[in-house]
């Protein structure tokens, strides 16, 4: 569980947006866990992405916590009863002079789209 909080947090913190910040942390943490071999009866990923608001040049952190519930036999001994909710939690620092988008409509689109506005990336 550890492993795949880690995987989701690295993951969201190198977006550049915060749906994009989101889909890759979900995206990375069921990679992880089916890397692992642990199969979820129902899992979550919940992402605290305000650390991508802070201003260029300030260090700001991404949080992910993950839980999954497993069935009791995936972690003991098959055909034992019940299952367990395992959470964990880990923080990513975000690059303080990396790319980011500005939240406009194309703000991901090419150069050249936003240089109109008088936006430079």
């Amino acid at each position: 569980m550890d492993a795949a909080a880690e995987d989701a947090a690295r993951a969201a913190s190198i977006s550049r947006t915060y749906s994009g910040a989101q889909a890759e942390a979900a995206a990375a943490a069921a990679r992880s866990l089916d890397d692992q071999g642990i199969r979820c009866a129902s899992s979550s990923t919940s992402v605290d992405v305000s650390g991508l608001a802070v201003p260029l040049g300030e260090v700001g952190t991404v949080t992910v916590t993950i839980s999954c519930t497993v069935a009791m036999s995936d972690l003991l001994l098959p055909g034992v009863p019940g299952d367990k909710t395992m959470t964990s939690r880990f923080t990513s620092v975000v690059d303080a002079y990396r790319s980011r988008a500005l939240g406009f409509a194309n703000s991901e689109g090419p150069w050249s789209a936003n240089r109109s506005m008088g936006i430079v990336q």
